[in-house]
């Protein structure tokens, strides 16, 4: 018996199933996002918050988030180009910039009033 090569007809095309867009766009590990967003059933429609960083080339953001069917409900947001205005005037993806970042969004957090 020879060698045979594997084809992939038409059959394996129309049945082939891709994957969600942000994942395949490497941009979400939709593993681990699962199993940040699932809550417990005895909590009855409680929101179990996270929090979101993303550090791009010319930003940071950070964002307070929780899921619901319809997708994700951002409570709270906040971005470091934001920070010239507090005085930081250099440096905007940097650690120090990172914690303000992060400093900034508390703040919003604990003035903004909870959310139903």
């Amino acid at each position: 018996m020879g060698f045979m090569k594997v084809v992939n007809n038409k059959v394996y095309f129309k049945r082939y199933q891709v994957r969600f867009r942000k994942q395949r766009e490497c941009k979400t590990d939709c593993y681990a996002r699962k199993r940040l967003v699932i809550q417990d059933k005895n909590k009855y429609n409680t929101p179990k918050y996270r929090m979101i960083v993303c550090v791009t080339n010319r930003d940071i953001i950070c964002q307070i988030a929780y899921a619901r069917i319809e997708g994700d409900m951002i409570v709270c947001a906040a971005y470091a180009h934001e920070l010239p205005k507090y005085g930081v005037k250099v440096g905007l993806t940097n650690y120090a910039a990172a914690y303000c970042t992060g400093l900034r969004m508390k703040m919003r957090t604990r003035n903004s009033s909870p959310s139903t």
